[in-house]
């Protein structure tokens, strides 16, 4: 074995979507970061090996207008335009081409994450490197730096660290939830294997393994077989074993559940449209929803969810509903296969609830955050994992020269409301949380417009928000639309000052259609309302005008958020925004602008 010493500002361990919107968001806001990933791919159970489609705070459309913004809405983008067909190994391509453009990000792929050098400083434990080991190339690492994240979904980094956890289902009494259990026990949600298949032009036969599981009618009594392309998430199973140790037991009896499934739809008899169609792919790694649980400073628990509570330090929110499954999964024939209580609004997801509670330099993203079993069903989903990733991440940026001490302790008062404005800066969104950047110029500007309709005022792309504020958002949201629509095309909006000011760098967030949904889905019924392409409502092509001279030109925009950087400050009276095309609709909507006298 080759020995490296490596030093960064941040390690990140695990390459999901937490994991590399974490990396990502610290390495555009500055850090220098490594990101650790055990497999050849990036994104966890929304790559290739899994396949599981990409679902959050819009439960998958059907609360509009709730669409997580920022990175992973930059990679939904890019996906919908450069993959139309559909393949997860683009999507694979496009997390990979995403980090690898990052160049202060050292991705290792296929490394292996195996133990931590901790030191104890005034009673609290802080992690000094990690160790990881790639066998395929005969390396070892130790990875230095001031602040770590596990974004590995089963928490092998925090565990290393001594990080306090739990796993399994809690007792009503120990936090009061009424979806609890009467009597804790250590359960946990089950894991699926997916598969896809393919219509052909002929019959297809399928011979099913004499090793694979017998299904007959009553399994799917409440597990209806819709569709044949893509299946089927309530294949689950394995969530009454340990979900770690246990995994190869249960990947072999996902296994053969799903080509017992797939037999009987073949070969039952009851399913006869299905001749035609042949399995195309099955997948060799269970997509796992639960093993260990960080403790953090403040646990999220149900009630939280169900008020939509927004908390001082809320960093991310999530809105999918709490999705309860059996831990028995298809063994449990008599259950339905999951219970969706909707929540009536978003929730805020404090940084309280990303940090250890006694590895002060330990951040966490994904599945693996402070919350009870319960309202972790609803925090799990990858959409709602990959806001929290770039919250930890940008976090990890502006903190990464604190001193040793609780890293959640560090973000109060001034520090708090600089990560919080950052983010918003960057694209995410927080419930309640207004953009109020005293640097931004745009705020000191008069706003006109060409052309303007009675839902979307000039003025209101410096209102502080971007996006529509629907009413079931929370009782902070106001309804209005908090953007500009012309009435016609070409569109102009101009900021004025009273005096000349120093420009630098320009912000624009354009609507990209958050009232659909927008995710990489093998489901052709998901994908029907999904489109597979640039976003109608997106501004195309625009030019950027300083006193009536053009300094910027684009064309082909597909991004909901621009930043253009000047070659050289300039200074102007009159800024200018001049939109001659969108990609579908005929008037242009803008939701923000902001102005910088320096470059980020």
């Amino acid at each position: 074995m080759t020995h490296h010493d490596l030093h960064s500002d941040f390690v990140v361990v695990g390459g999901g979507l937490a994991g590399v919107c974490a990396a990502v968001a610290a390495a555009r806001n500055g850090a220098r970061v490594i990101l650790v990933q055990d497999r050849s791919v990036l994104g966890g159970n929304a790559s290739s090996e899994i396949r599981m489609h990409v679902v959050g705070a819009d439960v998958h459309g059907r609360r509009p207008g709730a669409r997580e913004s920022g990175l992973i809405e930059e990679f939904r983008l890019e996906d919908a335009c450069r993959n139309p067909q559909r393949s997860y190994a683009q999507w694979d391509l496009l997390l990979y081409e995403k980090v690898m453009a990052e160049p202060n990000v050292t991705l290792l792929l296929d490394t292996d994450c195996t133990g931590c050098a901790i030191e104890t400083v005034d009673g609290l434990r802080c992690i000094r490197s990690v160790t990881a080991v790639r066998q395929s190339t005969e390396d070892t690492f130790t990875l230095h730096a001031p602040l770590f994240a596990d974004c590995s979904g089963d928490g092998r980094l925090g565990v290393e660290a001594g990080a306090e956890f739990t796993m399994g289902r809690e007792a009503k009494a120990d936090f009061g939830e009424d979806l609890a259990l009467d009597v804790a026990d250590r359960h946990t949600l089950g894991s699926s294997i997916m598969f896809t298949a393919r219509r052909h032009g002929t019959p297809q036969p399928f011979e099913t393994p004499a090793w694979a599981r017998p299904f007959d009618a009553t399994a799917f009594r409440l597990r209806p077989i819709e569709g044949y392309d893509y299946g089927y998430w309530w294949l689950e199973w394995g969530g009454q074993h340990d979900t770690l140790k246990d995994n190869p037991a249960i990947r072999h009896e996902l296994l053969r559940i799903a080509l017992g499934v797939w037999g009987y739809v073949k070969n039952s008899g009851r399913y006869p449209e299905s001749a035609p169609w042949a399995l195309d792919w099955i997948g060799a790694l269970p997509g796992k929803r639960e093993s260990r649980r960080f403790l953090g400073p403040h646990v999220l628990t149900q009630q939280e969810l169900q008020a939509g509570t927004v908390f001082p330090d809320t960093v991310a929110y999530g809105g999918w509903p709490l999705d309860l499954h059996p831990p028995e999964g298809i063994d449990a024939p008599n259950e339905p296969p999951c219970r969706h209580i909707l929540l009536p609004h978003l929730y805020g997801i404090p940084l309280r609830a990303l940090c250890s509670r006694n590895v002060g330099n330990l951040f966490f993203a994904g599945r693996n955050i402070s919350a009870t079993h319960v309202a972790f069903a609803s925090t799990r989903v990858m959409a709602t994992c990959a806001v929290m990733g770039q919250a930890i991440g940008t976090a990890a940026a502006l903190g990464r020269n604190a001193t040793d001490g609780p890293i959640a302790a560090h973000f109060t008062g001034a520090a708090l409301q600089q990560l919080q404005q950052r983010l918003l800066r960057d694209d995410a969104f927080l419930p309640g949380i207004r953009h109020e950047d005293s640097a931004d110029l745009a705020r000191g500007a008069r706003v006109t417009a060409s052309s303007e309709t009675a839902l979307g005022p000039a003025a209101q792309v410096t209102d502080g928000w971007t996006r529509e504020l629907r009413s079931d958002f929370g009782p902070w949201a106001d309804g209005n639309t908090h953007r500009w629509e012309s009435a016609t095309l070409p569109a102009t909006l101009t900021l004025t000052w009273t005096e000349p000011v120093q420009i630098a760098e320009i912000h624009l967030t354009f609507d990209s259609g958050f009232t659909r949904e927008l995710t990489l889905s093998a489901s052709e019924a998901a994908n029907r309302r999904i489109i597979r392409g640039p976003q109608p409502e997106l501004v195309r092509d625009f030019e950027l005008l300083l006193d009536g001279v053009v300094v910027a030109q684009v064309a082909g925009n597909r991004l909901r958020k621009r930043v253009q950087r000047l070659p050289q400050a300039q200074h102007a009276r009159e800024l200018t925004l001049r939109v001659s095309a969108t990609h579908g609709i005929d008037h242009a909507r803008v939701f923000e602008i902001r102005v910088y006298s320096t470059a980020s």
